[in-house]
């Protein structure tokens, strides 16, 4: 059979690889998903497509990495690699002390698509986040989470013909968080409405570009857990939203095989909140200002972002740098919230004052001048200020180790106010990462006991424990494998998510990377991997930020 693709808008005719009208190999990703969140789900009924691709394939447990977060776990699932080969740790990433919104500029390492078109396979990508900017290989491809609201697309000009097939495609809800303009119900039909584009989005690209290879991601089956607290009818409306999609895929793409897999798992928390750099500065490690930027994190950007705005970084307005000033002197965002909680207006100033002013009238940690800081809670770890690697380092290369190990000693005897361990696990960061881009992660890694706690990098006032949010993410997620090639008798008591690439590629008849930290999943026929050419990205300039997204980044509560 034939196909017809568009590379830079040339269209080129192709003989396929798969013998089948359909796709050969589908890849759906649910983020958040997992087993116990299905369960409930199926003995209500409420998502039967699901269940089927469960029942009739090979389930298990998927082990996530750390951090298990999306902007860094789905990077991991679609290259093969851990962070610290593909460089990808958290929302943002780092210039030094400032920061920039994650983007696949960041990512160095190739993903499975770009593999596949080594090998003459030809792929539509939907969704994927930290995909913007889009990589060229033959097929399509429309970036999600982390990229702008209307994203540039593989090829030229998709987006445009996307929406005039379809109708509307967005990547982000028209409203922000904490909107009280909308009910919830309306903010749950914005979410199924995400969704709905998702799954159109990918039965018009497939049925366009009749690819070998098929990847869509649903998003909004994590988002509904922090936004909504896990309230079990907004999350059933969304994952009865996405197991509808699925099954209309399924349907239209008839693929040979299929693959279901999340980034981390979803659950309950019944913990604390651990205000770590608090910690850090009690302990002699942390300094801290009243004057700058604020703390690393996309919500000063992410207005424009979510307009389509392409900007490199925040710098502060006129008010924003006056507040900056005043902090120095005392008046701190901190003070004045306190002051007008006495009197009954902390609500009108949260809902006037501008982002950018809280940001910068209140106290910082000071990273030039600390020896230790957590950057961000979704990093799960401390950064060393190292001499040498940073660009005001204050640790030397010869006390770097007794430092780490005197911090590590500490950490570990962190307890909760119920006399618990915080921490199930401190250790150093050779421990989890490995790779050229190891020194863009943490040097200490912290993962709270049984993520049961959170942590923030905010300062308090002394107090290193508060609440913590109701749900957040689990280490577990799910694997799902069914269709030709798949041994659906096998028995799989659990699969990584570095496994994901090379099963795929495996299941296609394609040898994967040796630079692959995963093995293949023993439910297709194991294939010998092979030596791909090193990742040549380095001539790549990282696209500007646009503060459109990182105000929706910030919808969803990562970071402050």
């Amino acid at each position: 059979m034939t196909r017809t693709f568009r590379r830079d808008d040339t269209e080129l005719t192709e003989r396929t690889a798969s013998d089948g009208d359909g796709l050969d190999t589908l890849l759906i990703g649910i983020d958040a998903g997992c087993l116990p969140v299905f369960e409930r789900l199926f003995d209500a009924d409420r998502i039967p497509t699901i269940e089927r691709l469960c029942s009739e394939g090979v389930s298990a447990p998927l082990e996530s990495q750390i951090p298990p977060w999306t902007p860094s776990a789905w990077p991991s699932i679609y290259t093969g690699v851990n962070p610290g080969k593909h460089g990808v740790v958290g929302f943002v990433g780092y210039d030094g002390y400032d920061w920039h919104v994650t983007s696949n500029d960041d990512v160095r390492e190739h993903s499975l698509w770009t593999l596949l078109d080594r090998h003459d396979r030809s792929s539509v990508v939907v969704n994927a986040p930290v995909t913007h900017p889009p990589d060229e290989f033959d097929g399509a491809v429309i970036p999600g989470f982390l990229g702008p609201e209307d994203p540039p697309c593989h090829p030229k000009g998709l987006l445009d013909e996307v929406r005039d097939a379809i109708g509307e495609y967005r990547v982000y809800p028209r409203y922000t968080r904490g909107d009280d303009s909308l009910s919830d119900d309306a903010k749950i039909e914005e979410y199924e409405n995400l969704v709905r584009m998702r799954g159109e989005a990918f039965r018009y690209l497939v049925d366009e570009f009749r690819p070998d290879f098929g990847f869509v991601q649903f998003q909004k089956t994590d988002t509904v857990f922090h936004e909504f607290s896990g309230e079990q009818r907004h999350v059933d409306s969304v994952y009865e939203a996405t197991d509808e999609q699925i099954g209309e895929i399924l349907e239209a793409c008839d693929p040979d095989r299929v693959f279901l897999v999340s980034d981390h798992g979803m659950g309950p928390y019944d913990g604390y909140e651990f205000r770590i750099n608090e910690f850090l500065r009690d302990e002699g490690y942390l300094e801290t200002t009243t004057g700058g930027k604020g703390m690393p994190s996309w919500t000063p950007m992410r207005r424009r972002l979510r307009e389509g705005e392409e900007v490199d970084t925040w710098e502060p307005g006129a008010v924003a740098r006056a507040a900056s000033v005043a902090a120095r002197f005392g008046i701190t965002a901190r003070r004045l919230r306190k002051a007008l909680e006495r009197i009954g207006l902390a609500g009108l100033a949260r809902k006037y004052a501008p982002g950018g002013v809280t940001r910068t009238a209140n106290e910082q940690v000071d990273f030039a001048e600390s020896a230790a800081y957590v950057r961000a809670r979704t990093e799960l770890g401390v950064r060393i200020n190292l001499e040498g690697r940073d660009p005001n380092g204050v640790v030397r290369q010869d006390a770097y180790e007794q430092l780490r190990e005197d911090l590590i000693r500490r950490l570990q005897a962190v307890e909760t106010p119920d006399g618990e361990p915080f921490f199930e696990t401190v250790a150093p960061r050779e421990q989890y990462f490995h790779g050229d881009k190891i020194d863009a992660t943490v040097d200490i890694v912290t993962i709270p006991a049984d993520f049961e706690h959170t942590l923030t990098e905010q300062l308090g006032d002394g107090d290193y424990f508060g609440p913590t949010e109701p749900w957040n993410h689990k280490l577990d997620g799910v694997f799902v494998a069914t269709g030709a090639g798949i041994d659906e008798d096998a028995s799989l008591e659990r699969a990584h998510l570095f496994d994901v690439a090379p099963t795929v590629m495996a299941a296609m008849g394609i040898p994967y990377s040796d630079r692959m930290d995963g093995s293949v999943v023993p439910v297709v026929d194991p294939i010998d991997p092979i030596s791909y050419s090193a990742y040549d990205g380095d001539d790549k300039q990282r696209p500007a930020t646009d503060e459109a997204v990182t105000d929706r980044l910030a919808d969803l509560g990562y970071m402050n």
